[in-house]
């Protein structure tokens, strides 16, 4: 099955949780993220994340007026790639995209008037118009690196990247290769070619790692140290400032030349959201997708009130306290963000933008 983008990543709600990584806790913080995803979906009436399709529509005279005028209804479009009308191409440049001051989202399609284009010369108005394009509500990115190694294969799901590459992104990422889209789902621990420069005493809480080189290393990655992970809390010089036994593990002696691993292997979806999965080479840009702040911020929150409330059994999710004690727990601040999030970026209408 597909899986859909999401619009915030595990490690954001494990940040704002402060909570450790378990195979457990990651398929739990998963499954609420799709879930909190698609609900925000349902609240806007749009889907947020970019996508290449080919979508049909009936050519408007037989229904509305002005007949140059093409309603998408609830297809938000991005940019067009090419448009056709009874199988018969249409110049680009005679497409109007609509609200041109506003958009994208592109809402409808005007045909310029001045010009001879016209819907329609099909045998039916049904699906007479063909719309090839980027669907969705904005295409936000942002450069956040390059590959650490080439991707030799259409078919290949794992993705390094260098630390500073890997600290922009987390599982649900949507990133862009290229032309091609991925779906971050996971991430494992690779070799980042760098040895301890010294040994590591058992008892030290936080320890300073001299390294060859700091430059591919970035503060707040996680780093593994034979069977014991540290998290970067600074970087100084040639040195890595850590703190140790973190995500649950335990603290242990470490001789120098001992290798260190990272969190920089990705497992993707290949060809993803319309695109086709194609080789890449060592060093090529990578690109991530952002959703809208306020939806990020709203997802946030409503995944960590589906994982505190099936915590808890969802008997007790509405209530804080003990005893005499015990109170309404207040969502007025999820209710309050929920508001906010559809009065800036919600479709007012289930179909149509006006």
């Amino acid at each position: 099955m597909t899986q859909q983008p999401v619009y915030a990543t595990r490690e954001d709600v494990m940040r704002a949780l402060d909570t450790k990584l378990t195979a457990r806790n990651s398929a739990q913080i998963d499954r609420a993220l799709q879930s909190a995803s698609r609900d925000v979906d349902h609240l806007c009436h749009r889907r947020f994340y970019p996508e290449q399709d080919t979508r049909y529509f009936d050519w408007p005279d037989s229904q509305y007026r002005p007949s140059w005028r093409l309603w998408l209804d609830d297809s938000d479009l991005i940019s067009l790639t090419s448009v056709t009308s009874g199988g018969v191409a249409i110049d680009l440049a005679d497409v109007l995209l609509e609200p041109n001051r506003s958009g994208p989202p592109y809402t409808r399609l005007e045909l310029n008037i001045g010009t001879r284009a016209a819907w329609g010369g099909g045998s039916t108005h049904q699906r007479d118009i063909t719309i090839t394009g980027l669907w969705g509500y904005r295409n936000d990115e942002t450069t956040v690196g390059t590959l650490a190694g080439a991707i030799s294969s259409s078919t290949a799901t794992t993705v390094t990247v260098d630390g500073t590459t890997a600290s922009f992104l987390g599982v649900g990422s949507v990133l862009r290769v290229d032309s091609e889209r991925l779906l971050v789902t996971g991430r494992t621990m690779a070799t980042t070619g760098q040895t301890l420069g010294t040994n590591i005493d058992q008892q030290v809480k936080t320890v300073t790692i001299p390294v060859a080189d700091t430059s591919g290393f970035a503060v707040d990655e996680v780093i593994l140290v034979d069977a014991e992970r540290m998290l970067i809390v600074d970087i100084a010089g040639s040195n890595l400032i850590v703190r140790r036994a973190w995500d649950g593990t335990a603290t242990a002696a470490h001789t120098s030349g001992a290798t260190l691993y990272a969190l920089r292997a990705l497992t993707v979806a290949r060809g993803a959201l319309g695109t086709t999965a194609a080789t890449h080479t060592n060093g090529a840009a990578v690109v991530r997708w952002d959703p809208p702040a306020l939806v990020r911020d709203l997802v946030i929150a409503e995944a960590i009130g589906r994982l505190t409330s099936e915590t808890s059994g969802y008997t007790r999710a509405l209530r804080a306290g003990e005893g005499a004690g015990e109170r309404n727990r207040d969502t007025g601040a999820i209710a309050a963000l929920r508001q906010a999030v559809y009065d800036a970026v919600g479709r007012k209408a289930r179909m149509r933008s006006v």
